[in-house]
């Protein structure tokens, strides 16, 4: 019996970068929005300070072999370590 790319992608595993609490927290509000403005300003924050925080995340990734340099790679990533669902996008 051949496997199903369901079957394959459900038992593959993922390295998780160590994301800290408010890194995943601004990750999560940028991926919602469409603006790194709106994020900052939800979370009393500077654009640089997301920027910064979005940074480290990439890098983070990069570090696990898991490469996000677009804002696409990020919720393909925040979507397979179950950081967000479909339905919270």
């Amino acid at each position: 019996m051949t496997a199903t790319f369901h079957d394959a992608a459900s038992t593959e595993q993922h390295a998780h970068p160590n994301l800290s609490p408010r890194e995943i927290e601004v990750l999560l509000g940028w991926l919602r929005t469409d603006s790194k403005v709106a994020v900052a300003d939800s979370m009393y924050l500077s654009v640089g300070t997301v920027n910064t925080h979005l940074t480290r995340i990439r890098a983070k990734y990069a570090m696990v072999g898991r490469a996000a340099p677009t804002k696409a790679a990020l919720v393909a990533r925040a979507l397979q370590d179950r950081l967000i669902t479909i339905d919270e996008l």
